[in-house]
């Protein structure tokens, strides 16, 4: 039911327009750069209806204004980006179903990076959009929030089906990999991976989406449960999932 578009901007970001198929209306989400948004949409002869913003950060919701004045759009997301960057039209929450069309989504609370993100997951297309809460091989810095809150977050997401198309909203795939390597290089899922990572990556060519079952079987932040990766970071065997995990961030910080 969705068409999605995806491109790159700014440094590293991606930007992403969706469209329902059954009704042409169409979605931007996040705003990270509004004048190269609006002119994707042109390109695709597309007319922006609603933006969709998963957290505060001026990447992901500084176009909001921009777009809004030279489109009509409406905007909903997180109550932190009424109260950081600029007033929404709708504020949602962890639980409530958002339309575009005829398609829908669950927002999943993904809290962590920051204290309000959210996810968008469409389940009839089998897709999620994550903002920062994920990326591929990696998860975002604790900015705002605690090792406990961001794991109990990225755990929502691996309960999705294997099968669930993940964007996520940087290219940061290529340092994520190098860091992955440090701690699980007897994976041979990882192996595998990061050899596609490093083809892709001399092409030019983008490695996202994910999939949720392709970052559960090789993305170490979300298996901070492992023996293998609590021996990696020298964490007891009866240490919670969540300290692993916070080892792991905080190794990647200083990586």
């Amino acid at each position: 039911m969705l068409i999605i578009h995806m491109f790159a901007c700014l440094s590293d970001n991606y930007g992403f327009l969706i469209q329902d198929q059954a009704t042409g209306k169409v979605a931007a989400i996040d705003t990270p750069d509004a004048e190269q948004i609006m002119t994707e949409a042109k390109t695709l002869g597309w007319s922006i209806d609603q933006i969709w913003n998963t957290h505060w950060h001026p990447d992901h919701a500084g176009g909001n204004q921009a777009i809004e004045t030279a489109t009509g759009a409406i905007a909903l997301g997180p109550s932190e980006v009424s109260a950081k960057i600029s007033p929404l039209s709708h504020i949602v929450e962890p639980g409530d179903s958002v339309t575009l069309g005829e398609s829908r989504a669950r927002v999943i609370d993904v809290g962590g990076h920051t204290l309000g993100h959210i996810a968008y997951y469409f389940e009839a297309d089998a897709v999620v959009f994550v903002g920062d809460a994920m990326f591929a091989l990696g998860c975002g810095r604790l900015f705002e929030g605690s090792a406990s809150q961001a794991w109990d977050s990225l755990m929502r997401l691996m309960a999705l089906p294997d099968e669930t198309m993940v964007y996520c909203a940087h290219e940061y795939t290529a340092a994520n990999a190098r860091f992955s390597a440090t701690l699980e290089m007897d994976n041979p899922a990882l192996t595998n991976r990061l050899a596609e990572i490093a083809a892709l990556r001399a092409k030019n060519l983008p490695t996202i989406p994910t999939t949720i079952g392709l970052e559960r079987a090789t993305n170490p932040f979300v298996r901070a449960n492992l023996a293998s990766l609590r021996q990696a970071v020298g964490a007891s065997p009866h240490a919670p999932a969540y300290e692993v995990f916070g080892q792991i961030r905080l190794l990647k910080d200083h990586f």
